[in-house]
């Protein structure tokens, strides 16, 4: 029996070697958030439970993204009907080699989260096609 699961993981671990597949932990744009980004002190605060206020959202991403209009959409889960919904949404110019980027209150858009809750926040480009997503948790 020992013979037999030797044999077996031996095999196994010729396969792996063999496929020659390489192994990535990212292989899709990864969303998260922070209080600020500073470009001395750079994401300062990372986390995914906040007090109420204005965030920051951060796309990281092993390619350039190719978007140069995109927009950050939020969905607020109501407890009532056990589903998220949408709560508001907001549009952003970017340029197509950008890999790490950055949304923060602007003059156009404010990204603050008023009112305590779980959302699930996504990054679309201009087809409303989700490029990332990630959920946070916001209290008083």
């Amino acid at each position: 029996m020992k013979k037999l699961q030797l044999s077996f993981a031996a095999c196994t671990i010729l396969f792996l070697l063999a496929v020659n597949v390489p192994l990535m932990a990212q292989s899709e744009p990864v969303m998260y958030f922070c209080e600020r980004y500073d470009d001395y002190d750079g994401e300062v605060g990372v986390s995914d439970r906040f007090t109420t206020g204005y965030l920051t959202v951060m796309v990281k991403s092993d390619y350039a993204l190719g978007l140069d209009e995109v927009s950050i959409q939020f969905d607020k889960y109501n407890f009532r009907n056990s589903k998220f919904e949408y709560f508001k949404k907001f549009p952003y110019d970017v340029d197509p080699d950008m890999k790490y980027i950055f949304f923060a209150k602007n003059d156009e858009s404010d990204l603050e989260f008023e009112e305590p809750g779980f959302y699930r926040v996504f990054l679309l480009d201009d087809r409303d096609k989700t490029i990332a997503s990630a959920l946070i948790e916001i209290i008083d």
